[in-house]
């Protein structure tokens, strides 16, 4: 690479400044980034879908898996777009195989996990490196910068999932808003399909979305910050000014070498002319200023201000650079101190406060999710669309169901006796004043929750909840005849009018309690 193609001023830049810069690259090349981003990576995550079509979770683990060999495509188009050689998308896609290749296995195996990978990626694709030299690589560029590298993963890490579950929140907020209230839609989906599969598919396909947009950025901060780090190490903004510098002086030596041979004759004229000129001349030697004066001169000038400024500093001192003089002082400062001293010096301390730092995030983190679920029935009153209530109301009883009405008063005082006097003129009548009488007692007596929309079967599962064996079968039995009756206008058989009133009387008695 060449250093004075760079289209971006090389300087060196704080951590934060570094990643900003990436994200301008990776604005002035989002077509490309995007555009090649997508063409690879779809293709791969619609094969995964199609082969794990019932395994969503599984399909999408491996997408997530797969980014480091997806994210070599930004990173070669960055790197050179970097030094005015922006390559074309057919170039790129060309170029694809052969970025695969180096060291493809360690990168999604113990590699995978790292959170500075962006940062030390461009050591593998662009210096080539690997073994020892790699490592020796690495220890030298993670001095410095590793902190923000891996705060750049956790951070993009979050951004990702705000954005996944962001595009979630808006697909569900563009659906009607009946639909959304009365959520009908999933009973419709229930039953033309059974299948749900289809919609974990398609959050996948969100998190693909925001792949395609935040990956080259995340990429190209990586990047940027790789290129400060080398800046600072190897001086290369030092050396563009050693470079620009040295083609000044190449276009200006033909102007010097002329203005030498013009004025060479007319320099050799007036020595001749001056023979006291030499630097043996008593005129040369007699001067008043000789150079140990000048030299006492100006450092004196430079011991004074503006040039020297002293100030005294007190401060402790610990450990092997003790002072000289030992002050009373010093017996006074106890161990404890001291050992605090040395834990909060170095390296050391950089660790113990990134130590903190996650502490005291998690416990942000810890309190903000406390406080919300604290507070959640009063967000929810805000963030809702549905309006909610303080106390739960009690919900009025059905007054009907299957179309009979399922009021106590409706129903004669010895419901048996009615039905065997309704039997001979009326079985109709007569069995549906038995189930009519049976849903009224389930429902006052037993407390069971009925809804008008509910069926025969669910109704005999509520019953067989309440673990009344008796109760269950006659209601087995009268539930059959009224279907067979009902719907497929068949009368019961005589002995089972006899059969029901016995089997009612056994269980509620002669009379009806209202």
């Amino acid at each position: 690479m060449r250093l004075s193609d760079a289209t971006v001023v090389i300087r060196p830049r704080t951590t934060w400044e570094a990643m900003d810069l990436g994200v301008l690259l990776s604005q002035r090349h989002r077509r490309l980034l995007m555009t090649s981003w997508a063409i690879v990576t779809l293709p791969v995550f619609a094969l995964l879908s199609w082969g794990l079509w019932d395994s969503p979770t599984l399909a999408v683990f491996m997408f997530w898996w797969l980014k480091p060999a997806f994210e070599r495509l930004p990173l070669y188009i960055l790197s050179s777009a970097m030094f005015g050689e922006t390559p074309t998308l057919k170039q790129v896609l060309l170029q694809w195989p052969r970025l695969l290749r180096p060291q493809l296995i360690a990168s999604l195996t113990w590699r995978r996990l790292s959170l500075t990978r962006s940062f030390v990626m461009p050591v593998l694709q662009l210096e080539g490196l690997d073994g020892k030299l790699r490592q020796q690589r690495l220890q030298v560029l993670l001095q410095s910068d590793a902190g923000a590298a891996r705060w750049l993963t956790i951070i993009g890490a979050h951004l990702e999932g705000a954005l996944w579950i962001g595009l979630m929140v808006l697909f569900y907020l563009l659906l009607p808003q009946q639909v959304a209230i009365d959520w009908s839609w999933q009973s419709l989906i229930g039953a033309m399909t059974r299948d749900w599969r289809w919609l974990e598919h398609l959050t996948n396909v969100f998190y693909v979305g925001v792949l395609i947009v935040w990956e080259p950025v995340y990429v190209a901060c990586g990047f940027s910050l790789y290129l400060n780090r080398r800046t600072v190490l190897e001086a290369w903004d030092i050396e563009l000014v050693f470079r620009r510098l040295r083609q000044r002086v190449v276009s200006a030596s033909g102007v010097l070498l002329l203005a030498v041979f013009l004025l060479l004759p007319t320099a050799q004229t007036v020595w001749a002319a001056e023979p006291d000129a030499s630097p043996n001349s008593p005129r040369l030697l007699d001067q008043p200023l000789t150079s140990q004066a000048s030299r006492d001169s100006i450092k004196a000038l430079l011991d004074q201000p503006p040039f020297k400024n002293k100030e005294a500093v007190t401060r402790y001192r610990f450990g092997e650079g003790k002072p000289d003089v030992k002050t009373p002082d010093d017996d006074k400062t106890p161990a404890w101190l001291k050992a605090l001293f040395r834990l909060f010096d170095g390296q050391r301390f950089g660790s113990v406060a990134a130590v903190i730092e996650v502490v005291l995030w998690g416990v942000v983190i810890s309190g903000l999710v406390v406080l919300i679920w604290h507070y959640r029935d009063w967000l929810q009153a805000f963030v809702s669309r549905r309006p909610t209530r303080k106390q739960k109301l009690p919900r009025p009883l059905p007054q009907q169901a299957f179309g009979l009405d399922l009021k106590p008063e409706s129903l004669p005082d010895d419901v048996a006796a009615s039905a065997e006097h309704l039997w001979q003129s009326n079985p109709r009548e007569a069995l549906g004043l038995l189930y009519r009488a049976l849903l009224s007692r389930l429902l006052h007596d037993f407390n069971m929750t009925l809804k008008a929309a509910d069926t025969e079967g669910q109704v005999l599962k509520r019953v067989e909840q309440l673990q009344q064996p008796a109760l269950l079968t006659f209601s087995q039995t009268l539930t059959g005849h009224w279907q067979n009756m009902a719907y497929g206008h068949r009368l019961p058989p005589a002995q089972a009018q006899q059969e029901l009133c016995e089997a009612w009387r056994g269980l509620f008695g002669p009379r009806a309690a209202h």
